[in-house]
Parts: C-alpha cells; structure tokens; sequence
C-alpha cells in the first residue's frame, strides 16, 4: 500500500507535473487561496519552515487516485507531506495538531494540548459556518442576519477563553503561555484573514472580543506572518474562500464590492 511511503518512493512510482521541486521541509496541496490552507502556512511559516506549494492540476490528479495509490487516502486538500519522514496527512485540524507535536508550537501541558486542539477545531467550524458548509448554499441578507447572533456568539467564545487566561488587548496570549504558540497562530490567522477582507466582521471583533482583536493585530506584525501575508496579498489578493460563496458572501457585508 502506498500510504506514507516516503515522497521520493511515492513520485518515482506516479511522476510529478515538471519534475522534482527544489527540496523543502514540507508539500502543501492547497487551493491558491487562503482559507483552510493559510493556518498550515502560518504554523510554517512561524516556524521557521519551508514548503512547495503545488498547482491545482497536482492536486486533482492526486484527488483522482485511487485511495490506496494516494500518499495518504483523503478527499481533498488540504494535505501535507513532511518531507523529512514521508509522513502525508490530509483534514486541516489533523495537520494542525502534527505541526503542533512536530515543531515543538505548543507550550505547557496537558491543559494547553487540550484547549489546543478545541481551539483547532472552533476555527474549523466556524468556516464552515461562514462558508455555509463549503457554499451547500449562497448567502442571502435574511442568512446572513440570522446568522450575525451565532458569529458573534463564536467571537464572545473565543474572548472568554482568552481572557480567563489573562489576555488583554495590549498583551499576554491565548493560553497564558509566556511567548505565543499554535492557539495564537490559529487565532491570527482565524479572525485576522477574515477581518483584513471583510471590514464589517473586523468592526464585531473589535466590540465582541476586544482583546482578540488586540491580540491579531499584534501578531500580524510578526515578521514571519507579516511576510506571509504580503505574500498571500501578492498571490490570492482579496481573495478569501473563493467561488460563488465569496461572492454572494461580499454581497451581504455593507463594507464590501460584491
């Protein structure tokens, strides 16, 4: 079975679109946009690590295998090899709570791991919230006011597990650990993606959870994510989820062009 078997092992057997990449820690099959993607980016990235990211037609033909011939049997990104070991695993929380263990990103103990891996999978329901499970439906204005009470419900959640370990605004972090770790970086990257590209959502963070807030625009001025997010500007622009739940997504928030 190929499942894991080492990368190099893996392209001999299948080939590679353009041959072999320049050697990277890590390969990232992910859309060209920022969504589930940009959390394992922004672990990556403030982890001093790098990676190759690869092209949509990579991605579909891989999607397309069979499940015993993929590097790890999945549906559909994001997946990650670690290039090091070979290991590939696909589901955003999966990958998340691997770079945890694997680059050393979470401080503390049993407490901190667990309320971790909780904070993981907030983030992955509340995108899925956002996007109406991945755009099952479009987002009209009755939608979108119905929903304003649970998003802000989601934001006073975060808050208060933030703030029951000391944050505020102008420091500390999510956990109450001494320098931030993955809960911070899943929080940037959660509410800080989503309120660079829609003002509106930006505006209830600041009134609904005012140290988050204050926490994602401090750590959006780290130097490794501050790069990662010139970077992604520079590829994906405003782009947020994609497709036509983004679109009818911007329709609904007063702040945006859609």
């Amino acid at each position: 079975m190929a499942t894991n078997m080492p990368r190099k092992a893996f392209w001999q057997k299948h080939g590679r679109k353009g041959g072999m990449r320049v050697e990277k820690d890590f390969e990232l099959y992910y859309w060209p946009l920022p969504f589930r993607g940009q959390f394992i980016r922004a672990a990556l990235a403030f982890a001093g690590k790098s990676w190759n990211e690869h092209d949509e037609g990579e991605i579909a033909a891989l999607m397309q295998m069979a499940a015993e011939d993929q590097p790890v049997p999945f549906m559909g990104p994001p997946l990650l090899v670690d290039n090091e070991t070979g290991f590939a695993l696909s589901q955003m929380p999966a990958i998340m709570v691997y770079l945890a263990e694997r680059l050393d990103l979470v401080h503390g103990g049993t407490r901190e791991r667990a309320l971790t891996v909780k904070l993981v999978n907030d983030a992955n329901d509340i995108i899925d919230e956002l996007t109406l499970d991945g755009g099952r439906q479009m987002w009209t204005e009755d939608r979108w006011a119905s929903f304003i009470p649970r998003l802000v419900k989601w934001m006073r959640i975060w808050e208060a597990v933030g703030t029951s370990s000391g944050l505020e605004a102008g420091k500390g972090f999510m956990l109450g650990t001494a320098k931030p770790d993955l809960a911070d970086i899943v929080t940037v990257t959660l509410w800080g993606t989503m309120a660079s590209r829609f003002g509106a959502i930006a505006a209830m963070l600041s009134q609904h959870a005012p140290a988050t807030m204050g926490l994602v625009q401090r750590l959006r001025a780290h130097p490794a994510l501050a790069r990662l997010e010139a970077r992604s500007v520079t590829r994906y622009g405003e782009a947020y989820c994609g497709g036509e739940i983004e679109k009818s997504l911007r329709a609904v928030l007063p702040d945006s062009d859609g």
